[in-house]
């Protein structure tokens, strides 16, 4: 809403919640872009170090700490009148144009390995890659600051009693996104074939790059418009209390390690989210290497996954968790996680496509299961006082996890083709691991007690807000 304008806003419908899912729909087709193309170009095209590339596409989450900032600065400073949508408009503009400029920054980096007739550490290449890094650290950023003020908007628009209806449409939205931007991307790159020469790809590239971020420019433009105006309570909420995103983030740090239920059920996050995503730099290059795919076919797989996710967010949000609990659904969707991870890994010995697809959806189902649980038994571990503040740092917690898992996964992939004599071992590799942390992931979750947690939060807060007081 305009800053000024105080009066009850309408309650928001159910078309307009699709309409927001627009915009979270447009991020997934951007991670798309990032772990489904350019991941894929850079270690198997160009040849760049698995390593190097996974430390890359991870700068993004490592600078997901700047949510903090981006949000208590969307609460204090109103552009136009808006306090979100022009933070959410901006964050977008500059994300698309640093995703164009990314991919012109790696054909750059490609002459200079071209030249030197392979991969070395030279001023040239280390140059390149410095650019190649801050562009990726803009990108993450303008996520950043895009993603916390549409986030704060889904606050400001709902009540308690539909809140988790906005939530649940907009996150099937981003699923939808990731086969929409599969499906585009797939299409946009079918003329390619394995035999293509790299001035062929990087036209195809560059057109890719063009396209599907102005694309996304757009959604993010039709997902807010005039949404904040008729519907946020902003305004009246802030002249009634004192919101919780302006909590510091010392006051922040006390709440959140005063509980050591905070701290097990952060650190059961923190591996079950690493364990999570260590594939997600590798299935394409898998798919590319061990599969012979071409670059688009591989895209493509994209679909078979988010299909799985999008068909468990339902089932399991509607039958299995009310009938099994949050925590016994959380764990059984580690244990499906931890075989489909075992059964990804084998299915590189058959060398067969149809079983690697059949393998993502099966380990889509079983993401999409374990992350429905999941994210149910996170906001059991939010206490309504500082809300803002937990669901900051569940969030914070995700970002990091997923950028460490990124260069995890390139890491142990690299040290595996180093030891092991055959790229499905290397692979394979990755895949074990990933299913062994899903296994310590269950020890942590067997410790937390939403009992405990509940009986405490509630005094840790208040004494902590009154220290600050005194």
């Amino acid at each position: 809403m305009a800053s000024g304008d105080i009066v009850d806003s309408p309650k928001v419908n159910l078309p307009t919640m699709f309409r927001l899912g627009l915009f979270q729909m447009g991020l997934s087709m951007m991670s798309i872009l990032t772990l489904g193309v350019l991941n894929r170009v850079m270690i198997q095209e160009i040849a760049i170090p698995a390593t190097v590339v996974s430390v890359m596409l991870a700068l993004p989450a490592f600078v997901s700490p700047s949510r903090i900032w981006f949000g208590q600065m969307s609460d204090a400073k109103p552009w136009w009148g808006y306090h979100r949508t022009v933070y959410v408009w901006v964050g977008a503009a500059i994300f698309a144009i640093a995703a164009f400029l990314a991919v012109k920054v790696m054909w750059q980096l490609n002459n200079v390995i071209a030249q030197a007739n392979g991969w070395v550490w030279t001023t040239q290449t280390i140059g390149w890659m410095a650019v190649l890094a801050l562009v990726f650290a803009i990108y993450g950023l303008a996520i950043c600051a895009s993603g916390t003020a549409f986030a704060a908007l889904l606050v400001d628009i709902s009540e308690e009693d539909n809140r988790s209806q906005v939530v649940g449409v907009v996150w099937s939205m981003l699923m939808v996104g990731i086969i929409v931007g599969a499906i585009i991307s797939s299409s946009l790159l079918k003329q390619l074939t394995p035999q293509a020469n790299l001035a062929t790809l990087e036209a195809a590239i560059n057109r890719l790059f063009f396209i599907v971020p102005g694309i996304v420019f757009v959604l993010a433009i039709a997902a807010t418009l005039g949404v904040e105006k008729k519907y946020s309570q902003y305004s009246r909420r802030s002249t009634l209390i004192n919101r919780e995103d302006s909590i510091s983030l010392g006051k922040a740090w006390k709440i959140l390690t005063a509980s050591p239920q905070t701290g097990l059920f952060f650190t059961f996050l923190l591996v079950m989210t690493i364990s999570l995503f260590m594939q997600d730099p590798i299935v394409e290059p898998f798919a590319g290497q061990v599969f012979k795919m071409p670059l688009a076919e591989s895209t493509r797989l994209n679909v078979f996954y988010g299909t799985g996710i999008l068909i468990a967010y339902g089932v399991t949000g509607f039958v299995i968790v009310p009938r099994l609990g949050k925590r016994k659904t959380a764990q059984l969707g580690c244990v499906a996680v931890a075989l489909c991870s075992l059964l990804l890994g084998i299915s590189g010995f058959s060398a067969n496509p149809a079983f690697l697809k059949l393998g993502l959806v099966l380990f889509g189902l079983a993401t999409g299961f374990l992350t429905t649980a999941a994210v149910s038994l996170m906001l059991d571990f939010t206490a309504a006082e500082a809300a803002g503040t937990f669901i900051g740092a569940w969030g914070l917690a995700q970002s990091v996890s997923r950028g460490v898992a990124v260069v995890l996964g390139g890491s142990i992939l690299d040290i595996g083709r180093q030891l092991l004599p055959s790229l499905e071992l290397a692979y394979g590799l990755v895949f074990v691991l990933e299913a062994v942390g899903m296994v310590v992931s269950i020890w942590f979750l067997n410790r937390v007690s939403v009992k405990e947690f509940k009986t405490t939060t509630r005094q840790t807060i208040a004494s902590v807000l009154e220290s600050d007081l005194d």
